[in-house]
């Protein structure tokens, strides 16, 4: 196939040249007459010769680049960058592991397929497009996608309204179809809600992170902040948490916490599930919960504060002001799980909110572990922006 070019301004290709995967607008001398969204384009620098090809868009990022070789985007690069995908995640032994069907697969930039996300669960992938491209392309890499995972995989769902309602995509399955949506994590079971839910419908990102959670829980009284569908809930029931308060100002994420938390302890009466505003509830919290004493175990998972740099410093208030509320609230020789998965909130700016937190509570504190993205969520280690998740457990005193 003959694809249409864009040409680079001089000196512009430095960030290619060091395999950086994306070409910004104020990068670009010339586009080819004809072209379009979504298009796959050859990126020139400013003497005509060849440097990558990538998916054309308008906005800030106008070319994600999918190979710095100069070759055709057909099935066949879809399907070795899957399988390249797929054998990454055996080499770290989840993709068929006995006790769980649900990771991630694909990884964008980290997978070298910048704009598309895939995650699993048990015989259902759910695709997510974040770029026009991938969009356009969806057919063609669910039908390699079901030919890569063979007897793994019988369902693929498409699921980018929200990622892309500037081109007015469908949810909905591009192979098979299923009314199975219960996944199994570390032994657990999660009902999945593709059509609706956040993401692909679950925080796949938290799985190790909740593993250690349920290893603090015992013969705790837990508070978990921005809930969702209840994950660190469930792992903290399991450790043998005392009480456990899940709490999300959504309505359905709590309809989802309650409906996990039955799935897998059905009647049990440590769990409360409250719809309230993170901030009001930490402001309104009692100082005791059970037995005269305060929460000993809280996690603050909320959604990214920082979608681009602008909201950096709005961003870092906000985490500030969180975490101040969570160690006051927090008993003496308590455990605080805290989390940022804003991408432009880097880890020394996350840490030092957390810390001017502290400092304000008056609260002496530790640094237990430094938490981050799991191994099926990689790095592209040309793409430093991929590393979203950051996380702290701390000893409060």
């Amino acid at each position: 196939m003959i694809y249409k070019n864009i040409q680079l301004k001089r000196g512009k290709e430095e960030s290619l040249r060091r395999y950086h995967p994306w070409v910004f607008s104020g990068a670009i001398q010339h586009v080819d007459d004809g072209v379009q969204e979504g298009d796959v384009v050859r990126v020139l620098n400013s003497n005509g010769e060849f440097i990558a090809v990538g998916h054309y868009q308008q906005g800030s990022i106008m070319v994600r680049v999918l190979s710095f070789a100069d070759e055709c985007i057909d099935e066949h690069f879809w399907n070795r960058r899957l399988a390249s995908a797929l054998r990454v995640r055996q080499a770290i032994g989840i993709a068929d592991q006995t006790q769980g069907n649900t990771y991630r697969l694909v990884h964008g930039e980290g997978d070298l397929l910048p704009g598309l996300i895939i995650d699993v669960y048990g015989q259902t992938a759910v695709m997510q497009a974040h770029s026009v491209g991938m969009h356009k392309q969806r057919h063609e890499i669910a039908r390699q996608l079901i030919s890569v995972m063979g007897q793994r995989m019988a369902h693929v769902y498409y699921k980018s309204e929200s990622t892309l309602s500037f081109v007015e995509p469908e949810n909905g399955f591009l192979v098979g179809g299923s009314d199975d949506n219960v996944a199994v994590e570390n032994g657990l079971k999660f009902c999945v809600d593709w059509l609706r839910g956040q993401k692909t419908g679950f925080f796949v990102d938290q799985r190790e992170n909740r593993a250690l959670l349920e290893s603090y829980a015992h013969g705790r009284r837990v508070l978990n902040m921005f809930c969702y569908t209840g994950g660190f809930s469930v792992y903290a029931m399991r450790g043998g948490a005392e009480l456990v308060h899940s709490v999300d100002s959504s309505a359905k994420a709590i309809e989802l916490t309650r409906q996990n938390v039955g799935l897998n302890f059905p009647g049990d009466t440590r769990h409360q599930a409250i719809c309230e505003d993170a901030f009001k509830y930490l402001e309104q919290a009692p100082s005791e919960v059970a037995g005269g004493t305060p929460y000993d175990l809280i996690i603050l998972d909320p959604p990214a504060f920082a979608k681009h740099r602008g909201a950096l410093h709005n961003a870092l208030k906000g985490y500030t002001r969180l975490n101040q509320k969570a160690f006051e609230k927090m008993a003496a020789g308590g455990i605080l799980f805290t989390f940022s998965c804003s991408q432009v909130v880097t880890k020394d700016h996350f840490r030092n909110a957390v810390f001017t937190a502290a400092a304000l509570a008056g609260r002496r504190v530790r640094i237990l572990h430094q938490l981050h993205q799991p191994a099926d969520h990689p790095i592209n280690i040309y793409h430093p922006e991929g590393e979203y998740l950051k996380g702290l457990v701390l000893y409060v005193e």
